[in-house]
């Protein structure tokens, strides 16, 4: 398989940019990518995303969402709610699978074992914890910086998560509750007490994240439909009519 294409492609909403995620895994899916896809994006204002089977108030406080002026969106992959914004950057790969798909844990681990060395040779001493989590490790406890989530069909894999670097931590405990579940190492700590900021600038993280993956190709702009499996415009747009801007879609757990 040939080495995956960097998508510097960024649209302007949280709606849009998990819609060309999921239009480029059905590309997977179906034969129409060949290779495999990273990207990065960042949300422009704070959202709260939840997971495809998070129910709101189990995850969510949203009362103090309204008040705080957090919109709600809902992704199509598993795992619980996150908190996005500036100075948090979203990371995705998508990869084709033509033989069939691998097991979960085969997947966590290429995906978060090289982004981990990546961040390590950036300075900052990151490691895999949990199911899917990256923390920073100082030898006294680990600070969650990167939760990450897929969705898997037969023939491809959507990979996607969070890279905190300059993120408003302290929103994430004003509107999200304590996690329905959580990770051993977490050990019932607060998430003021649980997470952290990288501090590496997105520049340096987007550096690490084409280490990772050894990308080799850069593909801009919205004419990449073509060279990236036809994951047109259009379908991104029926998405987020369909899906991702709908409140039946958000709001239906």
């Amino acid at each position: 398989m040939p080495a995956p294409i960097w998508l510097d492609t960024e649209l302007d909403t949280v709606e849009e940019n998990l819609a060309i995620d999921e239009a480029l895994l059905e590309a997977a899916h179906e034969g129409r990518l060949t290779g495999g896809v990273v990207r990065t994006w960042m949300a422009t204002a704070p959202t709260v995303v939840l997971g495809s089977s998070s129910r709101i108030a189990a995850e969510v406080d949203p009362d103090a969402c309204a008040a705080e002026g957090v919109r709600l969106v809902r992704r199509p992959s598993g795992g619980l709610t996150v908190v996005l914004g500036p100075g948090c950057l979203m990371w995705s790969v998508i990869m084709p699978h033509p033989q069939g798909s691998p097991g979960l844990e085969a997947i966590h681990a290429a995906m978060l074992e090289p982004l981990a060395a990546a961040l390590r040779a950036a300075g900052r001493a990151v490691h895999r914890r949990g199911t899917s989590d990256l923390a920073i490790v100082d030898g006294r406890t680990d600070r969650k910086v990167s939760g990450n989530a897929l969705r898997v069909k037969r023939h491809g894999v959507l990979y996607h998560g969070t890279l905190l670097d300059a993120f408003d931590l302290d929103l994430v405990s004003r509107v999200l509750r304590h996690p329905p579940l959580e990770p051993a190492y977490r050990a019932g700590r607060t998430h003021a007490g649980f997470i952290a900021n990288l501090g590496l600038g997105r520049p340096r993280l987007e550096a690490a994240v084409r280490e990772a993956f050894r990308v080799t190709e850069v593909s801009g702009g919205t004419d990449a439909a073509e060279s990236l499996g036809d994951w047109s415009l259009d379908r991104v747009r029926q998405l987020v009519a369909e899906r991702y801007a709908s409140g039946d879609w958000t709001h239906r757990l």
